[in-house]
């Protein structure tokens, strides 16, 4: 695989990790409670890392890596801000919102493991991979529980 490819398949993951944290930096200062306050506050800090990661990695490939995230997302963070002032956003709703986010996070990072990458970097992939499956295991059991 060429240099050139690995960086774009890792800059579409950078995109992904900067819609995540500033997803959830939006949640956070858009929930009820503290404990999701919290939660989404240390997830957002977790995309961050897997982005600066994956932006070290891109650099040693010899790419520029990205910056910002996708335009979708920002959409979807404008949607989220609309919708708080408009409506009583509770906490479900939150909830809903993040685990809408992490499957496409999910899908976006099983769209880059189908690629052939690196041996290291597929590694490093597979790993941040599971990380965002644990982050959508953990939400969706949260919403369950919130909204039960």
């Amino acid at each position: 695989m060429r240099n050139d490819h690995v960086v774009e398949v890792l800059n579409e993951l950078i995109e992904t990790c900067k819609d995540g944290e500033q997803g959830f930096q939006s949640c956070a200062r858009h929930a009820e409670s503290d404990e999701l306050k919290s939660l989404f506050a240390t997830r957002a800090a977790d995309c961050s890392q897997a982005a600066s990661e994956l932006q070290t990695q891109v650099i040693q490939c010899g790419g520029r890596p990205a910056s910002h995230g996708t335009a979708s997302g920002a959409l979807h963070r404008g949607w989220v801000a609309l919708r708080s002032s408009v409506s009583r956003y509770d906490d479900v709703a939150m909830l809903e919102e993040c685990e809408r986010g992490e499957d496409v996070a999910l899908d976006r990072y099983r769209e880059a493991l189908e690629e052939p990458l690196p041996p290291d970097v597929r590694s490093m992939v597979e790993r941040q991979f599971h990380g965002v499956q644990r982050n959508h295991d953990q939400i969706k059991a949260l919403r369950n529980r919130v909204g039960a």
